[in-house]
């Protein structure tokens, strides 16, 4: 009679699985009932911008992704709209990794918050193509990303990229 295998590992493997929450980022950010003043806010969504476009230079699907609520809406001045997390994710997948990295313009980001939802983000950014900016440029565009605080997480739910043009040299 072979031995059966013992179940304990498999089940401190499905408890390790199920006591975090899919989709949610390791936030090292206040939730949005901890956050006293403007300078909490600014530090954590500053933090979170970091984040979101340290796993989007990097190609970190995974990671993008748990910044990204399920039912977003993207609107984008040249790409038209993009609905949900899946086909957000997808389309930077097909049209950013590898081809382009993402710069926030230091000292365009300004954060407002947004009574019992979380908080509104306006900035401007570049976009570089790393081995083929001779040929393809730097690029320059406005953002708005709104962040909801809900279940433990904050998440992007809306944003839009629009303005987007040529960078001055």
């Amino acid at each position: 009679m072979k031995p059966r295998p013992s179940l304990c590992p498999i089940l401190l493997l499905l408890a390790i699985l199920f006591a975090f929450p899919r989709n949610t980022p390791a936030q090292n950010v206040l939730p949005l009932d901890k956050i006293q003043n403007q300078q909490d806010l600014d530090r954590a969504i500053t933090a979170l911008d970091a984040a979101l476009f340290d796993a989007y230079n990097k190609c970190d699907l995974v990671k993008f992704a748990s910044f990204i609520d399920d039912n977003v809406e993207f609107y984008h001045d040249q790409g038209g709209v993009t609905l949900g997390q899946v086909a957000l994710t997808e389309s930077v997948k097909k049209n950013i990794c590898g081809k382009v990295t993402r710069e926030l313009v230091p000292g365009s980001l300004h954060i407002y918050y947004m009574k019992g939802y979380g908080a509104l983000e306006v900035g401007d950014h570049r976009f570089h193509h790393p081995g083929h900016e001779d040929t393809e440029g730097v690029g320059e565009g406005k953002f708005v990303h709104l962040w909801q605080y809900k279940e433990g997480a904050w998440k992007v739910t809306r944003v839009m990229s629009y303005d987007h043009h040529a960078a001055a040299k």
